[in-house]
């Protein structure tokens, strides 16, 4: 089996290199990272600069792009073979609730599950790469998990993982997103020539962490995992609009 391993925090980054540890005896793996950290550049693609691929000392390829770059590069012109695994992470922060929409680490899994290819996204819950060992360990099971018992159809899974040594961590719940507050306000500072200039604000926190949603089983002290799909229609407004966009305006020559 072929993994195609990525990330967004970096190539050099502590839990890119816990997850290869921790994946290397399962399958042949192919690493394919940002040359930095591209924490929330979502499932931006880069459109007005060539992209470059580099071979850093550890065998890790990285290139001068987002997450989800480093994908779209590696399936669509890299790799002389098509993955059956693309595993994301191991992030620095948690990625749950809205989290989701900005997170490069996300974006990296999603963007091989639109190429059709099962895709699974790491995170620990809180910074400082604490217990990355045991996270290294859940993603493995992961791993082993689908290697031994493929999913039928392509799928993007959101892992959650606690940072607690494995003798801590609880069970693994299949969990909904949550929802939370809106961010804090912008930190405003001034630069030595006197410009104004502003630094986007903390991550708002949990509105809807009840029993059910990855907040909850996080904060219970499990392991959290989340199907995720992006047909983003809003499927119980559509009679609504069709009703808002009255026959009479939509027709031609309105």
């Amino acid at each position: 089996m072929l993994i195609l391993v990525s990330n967004d925090d970096g190539y050099f980054a502590p839990g890119l290199t816990a997850l290869v540890e921790a994946l290397r005896p399962l399958a042949e793996l192919v690493v394919v990272a940002p040359e930095v950290n591209r924490s929330g550049s979502s499932n931006s693609l880069t459109l007005d600069r060539p992209l470059w691929v580099r071979r850093a000392a550890s065998g890790f390829m990285y290139v001068n792009g987002t997450p989800s770059d480093c994908v779209h590069v590696a399936l669509t012109g890299l790799l002389d073979r098509r993955p059956e695994l693309i595993v994301s992470g191991i992030n620095d922060g948690q990625n749950m609730g809205e989290d989701t929409l900005y997170s490069g680490t996300v974006a990296a899994a999603t963007e091989g599950y639109l190429f059709g290819i099962p895709a699974i996204a790491f995170s620990q819950v809180q910074k400082g790469w604490q217990h990355v060992d045991a996270a290294a360990a859940v993603a493995r099971g992961f791993v082993e998990r689908f290697i031994a018992a493929p999913l039928a159809a392509p799928i993007l899974l959101n892992v959650n993982i606690p940072n607690r040594p494995a003798s801590e961590l609880r069970d693994i719940r299949v969990t909904r997103l949550g929802k939370r507050h809106p961010s804090e306000p912008v930190v405003r500072s001034t630069t030595p020539y006197g410009e104004t200039v502003y630094w986007i604000g903390p991550a708002g926190k949990a509105a809807d962490a009840t029993p059910g949603t990855d907040f909850h089983a996080c904060a219970d002290g499990a392991v959290s995992v989340t199907p995720l799909k992006f047909d983003l229609t809003g499927v119980d407004q559509l009679d609504t609009v069709r009703a808002w966009m009255r026959p009479e305006w939509t027709a031609a020559g309105r």
